[in-house]
């Protein structure tokens, strides 16, 4: 008896079915944003708290570091500041007088 179309005829019809039932996994169709990019080895959370650090050295009292981190946990790294760009600080900057 040969098992071998056998074998193939249930490799197909589970990969049809994953490919089908792919959305109903926690693991494939959950997320809709990536925390960790695991082909880049990046964790944007970690990139975002580490520029908001970084500003607040460079800016000192201007810069309100732990609200800025406060919004990098609250959005999970998706708006990453960038200390030499005014429009992606701004919501950060103290005016002192």
């Amino acid at each position: 008896m040969n098992c071998k179309p056998l074998i193939l005829c249930t490799f197909v019809a589970v990969a049809l079915c994953l490919v089908h039932y792919g959305g109903a996994l926690p693991a494939i169709g959950h997320y809709t944003h990536k925390r960790f990019d695991s082909m880049g080895g990046i964790d944007f959370i970690q990139v975002c708290l580490n520029n908001c650090v970084q500003c607040k050295t460079m800016l000192g009292d201007y810069f309100q570091g732990q609200t800025c981190a406060l919004s990098c946990l609250k959005f999970k790294g998706k708006a990453i500041p960038d200390c030499e760009d005014i429009a992606s600080i701004a919501p950060f900057l103290n005016a002192l007088e």
